[in-house]
């Protein structure tokens, strides 16, 4: 049976081994990182390619929707009495629902 000074003794050792391992994921990634870099520069050089061809932010995300993607909508629809406004995106909001369903139309709520 291992005594309590032991145990702390192999619990040192496994955390030093693991600060060994994570040094080398460390280096091995940088290493990674510097041949792909150095292979994308070369084929930007070889394809005459700029960043900007890319698409790529200068936050390093590329952009793969529209300029106004995520931007808030003006809404379309108001109503008057609480003064709710809907895009007329998505899932009509229950107060919709609710005038509908009292025989209003949609088209008396247009802003």
């Amino acid at each position: 049976m291992s005594n309590y000074q032991d145990l702390l003794a192999q619990k040192a050792a496994l955390e030093k081994q693991a600060a060994d391992l994570d040094k080398q994921l460390n280096d091995a990634r940088r290493a990674e990182r510097a041949g792909v870099i150095a292979q994308i520069k070369s084929l930007l050089v070889e394809h005459g390619l700029t960043i900007a061809d890319l698409g790529v932010k200068a936050s390093g995300k590329v952009s793969t929707g529209s300029a106004s993607a995520g931007r808030k909508v003006a809404p379309k629809y108001r109503n008057k009495e609480t003064g709710e406004t809907w895009t007329g995106r998505g899932l009509q909001p229950k107060w919709i629902k609710a005038a509908v369903a009292t025989g209003k139309k949609l088209e008396e709520f247009i802003i």
